[in-house]
Parts: C-alpha cells; sequence; structure tokens
C-alpha cells in the first residue's frame, strides 16, 4: 500500500525524492488529486497509464513550477503569454508546440507534435521545483472513473499501485483544469474545467471557441465516456423515480425526491462554485450507496456550469459510446 504523509517540507522532499527514483506519487493540486510521475523518465510515465489503466492515446498534462521550466519545452506565443499572465498558477492548461530537442518523453504527448501545459498553485508546485523535472499527472483515479478529491479518495482507488499519497485535505476547485489551444487568431476551448470561459475571454478580448467532439483526441478529457461511476447517471431530471440515488442542486427539488435512496446536495443555494467542488467527492459516495442509477437534478451551463455539466455528460454517457455519439445526446 502507498505511503501516506501530511504536507509539510520533509514531505515534499520525500516526494521528489520518490518521483526521482521513477515511483509514482498521488500530489494533491488545487483542481484534483494528480498521479505523477518524472515527465522525462518513459518508464515512471508508462506506470501512470498502467496504474490507471489509461488508454495510451490518450495525452498527459504536464506541471510546470514556473515560466522558465514550461519555455524548456514548449514554444509560447504571445497570447498564450497574456494567458499565463494572468491564471497561472492556477486551472488553466494551454496547449502548445513541443520544442523538437524537448526531453519530455513522447508517452506523455501521446504522439503529438504539441504539449499540455499548466503551473499549479502550492503542494505540487513545490514539488516540481524541488524536483527540477515536469511532472506528467492526470487525475489520480482509475482511467474513466471518478477524480479523486481527497486522498481517502485516491488511497481506495489507487492505494495498492503507487508508492505514496500526499494528503493536503479536499481540493480546492474540485475540477480538473480548463485546456484552452491558441489557433492562430482563434482560442479554443478544449475541455472547460475549474477556470470558466468568461475569465479567459475577459482578459482575450475574444471569444472562446469549442472543439467539434468528433475530432481527434487533442488533449486530456476528451474522451466520450469518462469520469464515470459504476451507477447508471440520468441527467436533467424533473422527477426521481423509486429507489434512484439523487444528485441535487439549488434549494428546489425534483418532483419524487422524498423517495430516494439517497440525496446529496451540490448546493444547496446554487453556488456553481461550491458544486463544482462537491461533485466528484458526492458522485463517489451517492455511488457506494448501492444504488443503480444516480438521479442529477438540472444544472445552469453558465460559468463554471459549463464545466460540471461536461462531466455529467460524460460521466452518463455509455462506456462503449464514441465521441461523436455522444455529440448527439448533448
Amino acid at each position: 500500500m502507498a505511503t501516506i504523509l501530511g504536507i509539510d517540507e520533509q514531505a515534499i522532499l520525500a516526494a521528489a525524492d520518490t518521483l526521482a527514483q521513477g515511483k509514482l506519487v498521488a500530489i494533491p493540486t488545487e483542481t484534483v488529486y494528480g498521479l505523477a510521475a518524472d515527465a522525462t523518465n518513459g518508464s515512471a510515465v508508462a506506470g501512470i497509464f498502467e496504474a490507471k489503466g489509461r488508454p495510451h492515446f490518450n495525452p498527459l498534462i504536464c506541471h510546470v513550477s514556473d515560466i522558465a521550466m514550461a519555455e524548456r519545452y514548449a514554444k509560447i506565443d504571445p497570447v498564450s503569454r497574456l494567458l499565463i499572465d494572468a491564471f497561472w498558477p492556477g486551472p488553466l492548461t494551454l496547449v502548445l508546440p513541443l520544442k523538437p530537442d524537448a526531453d519530455i518523453h513522447p508517452l506523455v504527448a501521446a504522439g503529438l507534435d504539441t504539449i499540455a501545459l499548466r503551473m499549479p498553485r502550492g503542494v505540487a508546485r513545490k514539488i516540481i521545483a524541488a524536483l527540477d523535472r515536469p511532472l506528467a499527472a492526470p487525475s489520480a483515479n482509475t482511467s474513466g472513473k471518478i477524480s479523486g478529491t481527497s486522498a481517502i479518495a485516491v488511497e481506495q482507488d489507487l492505494g495498492s499501485k503507487i508508492a505514496m499519497i500526499l494528503d493536503a485535505g479536499p481540493s480546492e476547485v474540485g475540477l480538473e483544469s480548463t485546456i484552452v489551444k491558441v489557433d492562430g487568431d482563434t482560442i479554443l476551448m478544449l475541455r472547460p474545467g475549474g477556470l470558466a470561459a468568461e475569465e479567459i475571454e475577459a482578459v482575450t478580448g475574444r471569444k472562446l471557441g469549442r472543439v467539434d467532439q468528433r475530432a481527434a483526441i487533442q488533449a486530456p478529457g476528451m474522451m466520450a465516456s469518462h469520469y464515470a461511476p459504476s451507477a447508471a447517471m440520468r441527467l436533467n431530471v424533473h422527477e426521481v423515480m423509486a429507489g434512484e440515488a439523487l444528485l441535487a442542486f439549488g434549494p428546489e427539488r425534483a418532483n419524487g425526491y422524498s423517495g430516494a435512496a439517497a440525496m446529496l446536495n451540490l448546493s444547496e443555494t446554487g453556488s456553481l462554485h461550491e458544486a463544482a467542488t462537491n461533485l466528484f467527492d458526492f458522485m463517489k459516495r451517492l455511488d457506494i450507496t448501492g444504488s443503480s442509477t444516480i438521479a442529477v437534478e438540472p444544472i445552469p451551463f453558465n460559468g463554471l456550469g459549463e464545466a460540471i455539466n461536461d462531466r455529467l455528460i460524460r460521466a452518463a454517457a455509455p462506456r462503449s459510446l464514441s465521441v461523436a455519439e455522444m455529440e448527439q445526446i448533448k
């Protein structure tokens, strides 16, 4: 089983040393817990795919400690630099051209000529600085399942497959990062996340485009079925069926809510920020009640609601559904 450490200077150094040995460490970030490996070590990166059961065609986000480290590996255009200045460190990932001489292992980019880079806040950034190498770090969960937002959730899922878990309590944001790609005069959001589109648009003065979901995978989190519990998911419900677990939102309830097998409210006040923070934890808690279906009340699409609904749609998608087929159910 993984060694679990609280957060102090010794734990940070121990994590950096463990990563330098090519082992896997689950680290807390402001978004969700990440399953980290030295991004320059092919054997270590392969360990991420093995531990998660992750398809090798799905690229990984590479985490850096500062802009100088980002510049070692990627070419940064002026608009991306503007976004870096505004939102790093924080829940924004940028897809950038990979420098041809970069020593990032090819598994990280999944054969693409781009690299997804993010600068996290807090403990994760300190670990990267101590290691002085970037970390490949997807969410710390079995591939396609609910992302871990606490050390306990990570330990229950992956504890037997990794060397160490650093415990910093519940994740602050609770959703993975927003992924953006600047393509000439176009700014595309490849995945909605913990940074709302409106905030990015306010900085750039441009509307964000949305990627065609039928396009090839360009960044993490673009698979059709993802973030899924064992239970089936039924979205935008106005009436709860007997025996269903209910994932509620806001002060008003769906008809039949009193007959739900279990109920958790993402935010009784209708706060999207609170809902984002609670989403994965509440999905996991309802999943372990044994209900065959989790019914989800409607959640608005504005602000962080776009990312919340994206995760719910992917969680509800049939496990064998293609990206193109998933687009038809939106």
